[in-house]
């Protein structure tokens, strides 16, 4: 009896399997996709039943040799690449490589990394998906349709190297969605009035002015305030109710893929893109020991809430033993799964709640340790008791005004002994929620002693600028995308120079921004988040069956290739395009204006070339133009004595005489700190590749030959001395490095939070 051969995507998930299947198996990687569409042409024929032009990858002509040559002497093909549409379309592009050579194969899905999980797969293998492969290869049509006709048009109006996508450019829409909100938003003056009480039972507790007259209290002004103050150092006030209830909490379910991202964007400061990079660590098998590599979660790309019998039964008997009967719900929790939900998988679960965080903190790095440890008690979590509330409701009767006081206590801490969920960024407290704290028992209708009032001035704020897991909550609410996609979608968006991030927030570019004004002005079907949501849905139906993939693209390709005619005679040429400003030249008076030039937009005179004044520009909080004026430095032009001025060039800031251009001198940008080589007294300074990468190194090059790629900054190592540390940009934030003892140092976020 020959060997079987399993064909898997990652070389990491190959060294599991081996462990887990033995010698009787070969295992071998595709090294994720064999084939695609071309890079340098369309690759699909409209004209032709929308034929696609698959291409071997670069680089992966060795790897379909190996595996065409392990397949013809196998007794048996499995073909194991991730559960969903991708792995779906790799099995399939690799069957036709290899049908030939061997007909005996079967499609495996595994959704965990265990002993069990897969043997049970090798055993009940499958047919290969044709509508499931047809669904990503719909997908994947559609892509290139929008992506390769609209881009071009992009790099004739606005520069070379500009993209647009299907899905990509709704997302970036909503991010400058956001920033117009941002601009036009008016801030209101209103107050607030908080009176503290003592009543008959200490201790003092506060109430807010909630209605005045049986409405709801709106005070807009300090002098309306006043009036409502007076009214209450006047009044008498009385304990008008008094509600006394238990509330409970439910947890929460476990983890998809959405939520995942976002909780571990909000707890652990982690980008989607890395939260991602952990979890398929996590998936394809850690080294535990002597025990071997180990699957430690189920597939973390996921939008169902639903967890197997065998896995509840587990948890369950393990939140008994480990927290007691108290804790354990009579019947399993169960969850509702949102619309359209995709049941294939499970939730992200661990494989075994048996493996708790502490037990295999030892073979985790820091990031899989604190993901893990949040799947996990997420997990435990779902399947535990509601937590239970006191709950306490004053309300406060004087006159016509009526106060209320909220507090609770916890009662039983059921779920929150394991985990409590993060609050969003856009989401309200519950007022109910407000305080852990117990209001004092007082009894209905007793007088109270007013022991001070504080009117507060307050001002409306406008939204807030989207984090990343706002975003991906937002992508998700508008059925934009699928969640395999929202990890790229983000990072392709930042890294296209569409939007950038600033103290965690994103905010569009002015490239985002005319980008989008114009694909908005020329393709608004595309731009339509529900016209996008509805096409994710038709996706989804072609891999039920409902619908055919040639069906959905004909139905798209129809009316977008009429607006693609329209849009190549009239789209607007930003190139040629010059946008007043409103700020007069220095030099000549004329109204400058907004040009664009192969680096970006910029400020020029249109009276050139009878005069040359340029100018970079920013924007204030409401979008208007400002001239960049240049700082000046205590730096001193070694030239002609003038100061120094830091400007920003095509590749990054500089040092430039402020006499230009009597004396046109310039310097690159020092960092603050004296080179660290011994003997050598030169300074650190910023300085660029030949391809216009940073970099940092000493200005007595090539006498002196140190270089970093890492800022060094002036903080001297706590641990040995070292006279200066390495700034680095880690998925918890920035933190510095010594270079020396490799001694860590984090940063305080902004939020207070350690990172």
């Amino acid at each position: 009896m020959g060997k079987s051969l399993v064909i898997v995507e990652s070389p990491t998930k190959a060294r599991t399997l081996a462990r887990l299947l033995g010698k009787n198996y070969e295992i071998m990687a595709s090294i994720g996709h064999v084939k695609d569409l071309p890079k340098n042409n369309l690759g699909v024929e409209p004209e032709n039943g929308f034929k696609p032009e698959y291409v071997v990858i670069q680089g992966k002509g060795r790897v379909l040799r190996d595996i065409r040559k392990s397949a013809e002497y196998a007794d048996k093909v499995y073909l194991a690449p991730d559960p969903d549409r991708e792995g779906e379309a790799i099995a399939w592009h690799i069957a036709e490589e290899i049908r030939k050579k061997n007909k005996n194969l079967y499609r495996v899905l595994f959704h965990e990394f265990t002993k069990r999980s897969v043997l049970d797969a090798i055993e009940h293998p499958l047919e290969l998906d044709q509508r499931k492969f047809e669904s990503q290869q719909a997908r994947r049509i559609l892509d290139r349709l929008v992506g390769y006709q609209i881009s071009p048009l992009l790099w004739d109006k606005v520069k070379r190297g500009l993209s647009a996508g299907r899905v990509q450019s709704v997302a970036v829409k909503l991010v400058v969605d956001r920033e117009k909100a941002i601009r036009a938003f008016v801030s209101e003056e209103y107050w607030t009035i908080t009176a503290r009480y003592l009543g008959s039972q200490a201790p003092e507790f506060e109430a807010k002015l909630i209605k005045s007259d049986d409405k709801k209290v709106a005070l807009s002004d300090g002098e309306s305030s006043r009036a409502v103050v007076e009214d209450l150092q006047n009044g008498e006030h009385v304990l008008s109710r008094v509600d006394r209830k238990e509330r409970r909490r439910r947890p929460v379910p476990p983890f998809i893929t959405s939520k995942l991202q976002q909780e571990a964007s909000r707890r652990l400061r982690f980008v989607p893109k890395h939260t991602m990079s952990v979890a398929q660590q996590l998936y394809e098998g850690i080294e535990l020991g002597a025990e071997g590599a180990v699957g430690l979660i189920t597939y973390m790309r996921t939008d169902s809430t639903r967890i197997s019998d065998e896995a509840l039964g587990e948890v369950r008997e393990y939140i008994t033993t480990a927290f007691g009967k108290e804790y354990l719900p009579e019947k399993p929790n169960t969850y509702k799964n949102r619309k359209n939900t995709q049941d294939a998988h499970e939730a992200i679960r661990p494989t075994s709640v048996v493996n708790s965080p502490e037990k295999v903190k030892a073979f985790l790095s820091r990031d899989q340790f604190r993901l893990y440890q949040l799947i996990w008690n997420r997990f435990v979590a779902s399947q535990m008791v509601p937590a239970v509330f006191d709950a306490t409701v004053f309300d406060v009767t004087c006159g016509r005004h009526l106060l209320r006081a909220t507090g609770q206590v916890l009662k039983f801490a059921g779920f929150t002994k394991v985990y409590i969920e993060q609050r969003g960024e856009e989401v309200q407290k519950d007022p109910d929620e407000s305080k852990q704290t117990q209001l004092p028992k007082l009894e209905q209708g007793e007088a109270l002693e007013l022991k001070n009032l504080n009117p507060e001035q307050k001002f409306t704020q406008p939204p807030p600028r989207f984090s990343e897991a706002m975003l991906v909550k937002e992508l998700e609410d508008n059925g934009i995308g699928r969640p395999s996609t929202y990890a790229s979608i983000l990072s392709t968006i930042q890294d296209k120079k569409y939007t950038a991030k600033d103290k965690g927030r994103l905010h569009p570019s002015e490239l985002g921004e005319v980008v989008t004004e114009l694909l908005v002005e020329n393709f608004p079907d595309i731009m339509n988040s529900e016209f996008t949501a509805n096409m994710e849905e038709q996706l989804d139906e072609v891999e039920e069956g409902k619908v055919g993939w040639l069906e959905l693209l004909k139905q798209f390709y129809g009316p977008f290739s009429g607006t693609l005619e329209k849009a190549r005679e009239e789209m607007r040429n930003v190139k040629r395009q010059e946008t007043p400003t409103g700020l007069k030249c220095p030099k000549c008076e004329s109204e400058l204006v907004i040009k664009w030039g192969r680096n970006g937009s910029f400020i020029g005179c249109p009276a050139y070339p009878d005069c040359d004044f340029t100018s970079e520009y920013t924007r204030d909080e409401k979008g208007n133009v400002k001239l960049q004026t240049d700082q000046v430095t205590d730096e001193v032009c070694d030239k002609c004595g003038s100061p120094m001025v830091l400007k920003n060039g095509r590749f990054g800031k500089f040092l430039a005489c402020s006499s230009y251009p009597a004396c046109k001198n310039t310097k690159p940008v020092k960092v603050g700190v004296k080179c660290p080589e011994d003997g050598c007294n030169g300074d650190i300074i910023e300085k660029r590749t030949r391809r216009g990468k940073l970099f940092f190194g000493c200005d007595k090059f090539p006498t002196c030959k140190f270089a970093s790629w890492d800022r060094p900054v002036a903080k001297a190592c706590p641990s040995c001395d070292n006279p200066y540390m390495v700034e680095k940009n880690q998925s918890s934030g920035l933190v510095y490095l010594c270079p020396r003892c490799k001694y860590r140092l984090e940063t305080q976020e902004e939020d207070g939070h350690a990172s």
